[in-house]
């Protein structure tokens, strides 16, 4: 003889699901929120010239060109490894500096067709604080991405 389902019962099994399937997602969300706090980001490290370095990227938008850990608009080159790729020492904020402020003032401006990045007449100090935050997130352990080749 076949049972059948009764309305309490699938009631039962709606709830029961959902309470489930709930639970595995509050979990899940507090398993990211831990290993980002504790394992991916060096908070440690976070100085104040790595504070006013990320507010230079946002004072100036770099994301709208730039991508970050994959993040942001794909125009220009992803600089969340930028140091690692141009061989910058995890340590060396004289030579992060120096290889940044080369590099941008190196960019050619006013040639028509070009993809170019704009002139943003940085000071040496800021050009110091932007290297430190692009160095410090070159230090978020971001599973192996982006890939370190070049580009």
């Amino acid at each position: 003889m076949r049972e059948v389902m009764t309305k309490s019962m699938a009631r039962n099994i709606f709830y029961g699901g959902s309470l489930f399937f709930i639970l595995i997602f509050v979990g899940l969300t507090a398993h990211s929120h831990y290993y980002i706090k504790t394992t991916s980001t060096n908070t440690a490290t976070l100085t104040e010239s790595v504070a006013a370095g990320k507010h230079l990227w946002e004072k100036h938008s770099c994301i709208n060109c730039h991508t970050i850990l994959g993040e942001g608009a794909y125009f220009a080159p992803e600089l969340g490894n930028v140091m690692t790729r141009w061989g910058v020492a995890e340590d060396d904020h004289e030579g992060a500096f120096m290889a940044l402020k080369g590099w941008m003032d190196a960019m050619p401006t006013g040639i028509e067709g070009r993809r170019q990045m704009p002139n943003f007449g940085l000071t040496d100090d800021e050009y110091r604080n932007l290297a430190d935050f692009l160095l410090w997130t070159d230090t978020i352990r971001a599973q192996d991405w982006p890939p370190n080749d070049a580009g």
